[in-house]
């Protein structure tokens, strides 16, 4: 659940229009915020989809509320169901919608792997729902994993939700970002880059995310916009995904939209003829590409478990790595049965069992040979796949059990090494001291993945495996060292490479680093949600599972960011600003918000410390302008000493007038029209000496206040003490 803030449109406990009684925010979007509320007519629970304040007034955005509205009209358990549209007294425009109770498979994803049944069971149920979406005409555009969510938990209740940028595509019908990009760049269809979409770009969405879910990796499409087009080019990468689910996915993320399934009536056929196969023997999450067969005329062996353990420490999740480059099979590393040179013939012989009453017991061959032994998320380990003896099989057992965990082996022969079952006995007992790790073999090939913060351990495995896996398999070892900590060292060069529009901060970050479970929170301003997306991906790829806080970013128009690159790096201080409404006798607006008609009236509170320097302040306006109010032509002073008066301690220095006020001293004053509405911001720089030689115009453009900030950065003798800003919104109504 996300945590309220002072500045949320509303709080736990607010009713709105006398109906919706508030309980929590669910979440924070670019153009509305989502709480939970109650009726307090019926005691239904209700999803509040709220427009923010900024484009309460903005008739695009009116229009595209209204008409994720009218996707009640599609009536189907997949979708969330909407019921009204209405706009509190205070001009909040909000939407009611079912409340969904469950996970999205965003919280799902950030909890790792899901398995290949229940990823088949999510897109069953999502492609009924986009049938019924589509026969309306109605295209999603922005299925990502955190729109959908299992009701209760369950992937067989899967519900679509926010269709905030459906596009309706019906002869006419129109919408606010028109044949511009609308969506998420990892997930987005290719063609859905240059504007174009229709249903097929719905089903690469779901395709993709589906991918991202099975794996339990957040889909990284590039770090830049030019990354993201020509990753796109490319099919997605289903490397190790088990049939029937590669097909699927393969077939729904082709990057020409001819080449996919061509509605999702497609897909649910698609699935219908998959699961009318025969069922082979499923491994859970196995990364091989083939399935399984079940030899006939052996029965498994009876899989055995130890009683469940707690472990003392929660596990995480590795980070996404590329596997490393394979390397030779080593000779005599670990202990290995001995091998028997024959001719070819009697290699011949040996695999087509001729020679199986002279070697052993007779199992039933299997093709392909496959095997997945892993320990992940903090769960006990366990086996799954055919080994080719009792011996292997017991060893195993003891292995895994022994951990607490479970194992589902079954003794079969196949084209593997004699040397294969002592040698993944081998691996599995090297392992098992890691947090988390992850063996998977096919045949003769094997991948070994895993991850520790132990660095003694991490060594002494890098060394057994220098000359790569034991003999009789080949194939990759990649093996991490996770460091228990990230330090605001390590980050900060991301938040300063990123950066368009002034400087980002990190929260309080911790002086011993960031540990495997503290979040990362940043602080600042950015140009664009794409900005803050790439910015989030930046910092996931360095700090990993430990948890990302972009609640504190602001993103602002143009204009200020413009303003804000150039603006002289200093640090805050406890200079504050206070907005009053003017026309209401100068009563306090603590929100900083004004609609037209309302005199913004603006305080910059000193502390009592503050007894020397000067002060510069200015607002930075929507429209582009900049408006000095502290030096100006009509008030030049602007030294503390002289604007205190002699007074001591906190006091509060007036810049912008209520107008009755202006009337009688000549100061400015402000009254909101619609012809600029939006977000301006306040700045104070507090200097040691006169900011610029001469003194600025009332008003000027951003450029030239810029190239000015720009000029004043090379003199050396004004030192800036003090930086602090407000940003100041005004609203229609």
């Amino acid at each position: 659940m996300t945590e309220s803030r002072t500045g949320d449109l509303f709080q736990p406990g607010d009713l709105v229009n006398n109906t919706y009684r508030i309980e929590a925010i669910l979440g924070r979007g670019g153009t509305s915020d989502v709480y939970r509320a109650r009726s307090e007519i019926s005691g239904r629970l209700a999803a509040l989809k709220v427009l923010k304040a900024e484009f309460s007034s903005n008739d695009d955005y009116l229009v595209l509320l209204t008409r994720e509205e009218e996707i009640r009209d599609i009536r189907h358990d997949a979708v969330v169901r909407y019921s009204e549209n209405n706009r509190t007294a205070d001009g909040h425009v909000y939407l009611v919608m079912d409340y969904v109770d469950g996970p999205g498979l965003d919280r799902k994803l950030a909890e790792g792997p899901m398995s290949a049944p229940e990823i088949l069971t999510v897109c069953k149920r999502v492609c009924e729902g986009l049938e019924a979406a589509h026969a309306r005409n109605i295209v999603h555009r922005d299925l990502s994993p955190d729109n959908i969510i299992l009701r209760d938990g369950d992937p067989a209740q899967a519900v679509i939700i926010d269709f905030g940028i459906a596009k309706d595509t019906n002869p006419g019908a129109e919408t606010i970002v028109g044949g511009e990009f609308a969506g998420k760049y990892a997930y987005a269809a290719p063609e859905q880059l240059s504007g174009k979409t229709d249903q097929r770009t719905d089903i690469y969405s779901l395709g993709a995310l589906l991918l991202a879910n099975f794996r339990g990796e957040k889909a990284n499409s590039g770090r830049n916009l030019l990354e993201v087009v020509e990753s796109k080019k490319e099919p997605l990468d289903t490397t190790n995904v088990p049939e029937p689910l590669k097909f699927i996915l393969d077939k729904m993320t082709a990057p020409d939209p001819n080449d996919r399934f061509q509605s999702a009536g497609d897909v649910l056929r698609a699935l219908a003829s998959a699961r009318s196969e025969p069922v082979d023997r499923a491994i859970p999450d196995t990364d091989e590409d083939a399935t399984i067969i079940v030899p006939k005329s052996s029965a498994p062996a009876p899989a055995m478990a130890a009683p469940e353990s707690t472990p003392t420490q929660e596990v995480r999740t590795p980070k996404p790595s590329q596997p490393a480059t394979a390397k030779k099979s080593r000779t005599g590393l670990m202990a290995t049965l001995g091998v028997v040179i024959v001719g070819g013939a009697g290699i011949g012989g040996y695999l087509s069992g001729t020679f199986d009453g002279l070697l052993g017991p007779s199992y039933p061959v299997v093709a392909p040979y496959t095997l997945v032994a892993d320990k992940r998320d903090g769960q006990p380990p366990r086996a799954v796949g055919f080994v080719p003896s009792e011996e292997t099989r017991d060893a195993m057992t003891r292995e895994i059990t022994g951990d607490g965990g479970t194992v589902d082996l079954t003794l079969a022969s196949g084209d593997i090494s004699e040397t294969w079952g002592s040698a993944v006995s081998d691996v599995v007992d090297a392992v098992m001291d890691l947090e988390e790790w992850r063996l998977v073999v096919n045949g003769n090939d094997a991948q070994l993945t895993g991850q520790t913060t132990n660095k003694a351990l991490h060594t002494e495995l890098e060394q057994l495996f220098s000359a790569g896996l034991p003999a009789g398999l080949q194939g990759t070892v990649d093996l991490e060292l996770e460091p228990l900590f990230v330090t605001a060292a390590e980050i900060r060069p991301i938040l300063a490479g990123l950066a368009d529009c002034g400087t980002l901060q990190l929260v309080d970050p911790p002086t011993t680093g960031y540990g495997l479970e503290t979040p990362v929170r940043v602080s600042g301003t950015l140009a664009s949600q794409d900005s803050l997306i790439g910015l989030e991906t930046a910092l996931t790829a360095l700090v990993g599972t430990r948890p990302v806080d972009l609640d504190q970013i602001a993103l602002l128009n143009p204009t200020l960011c413009l303003i804000e690159n150039y603006l002289p790096t200093a640090p805050t201080s406890d200079i504050s600003i206070a907005f009053y409404n003017g026309e209401q006798g100068n009563a306090p607006n603590p929100n900083g918000d004004f609609i037209v008609g309302q005199n913004p009236v603006i305080d910059v509170k000193l502390p009592d410390d503050a007894q020397d320097g000067f002060l510069s302040v200015s607002v930075l306006d929507v429209s582009g302008n900049v408006f000095h109010l502290l030096p100006n032509v009509t008030r030049q002073e602007n030294g503390i000493p002289a604007l205190r008066e002699g007074q001591t301690g906190p006091m509060s220095v007036r810049v912008a007038y209520s107008i009755p006020e202006s009337q009688e001293n000549g100061g400015i004053a402000f009254e909101v029209d619609d012809s600029t509405l939006g977000k301006s911001k306040v700045i104070v720089l507090h200097s040691d000496k006169q900011l610029f030689d001469t003194l600025r115009p009332t008003t000027e453009s951003a450029a030239g206040y810029a190239e000015a900030l720009r000029e004043q950065d090379r003199n050396v003798d004004t030192q800036i003490l003090s930086l602090d800003s407000r940003i100041l919104t005004t609203l229609e109504q």
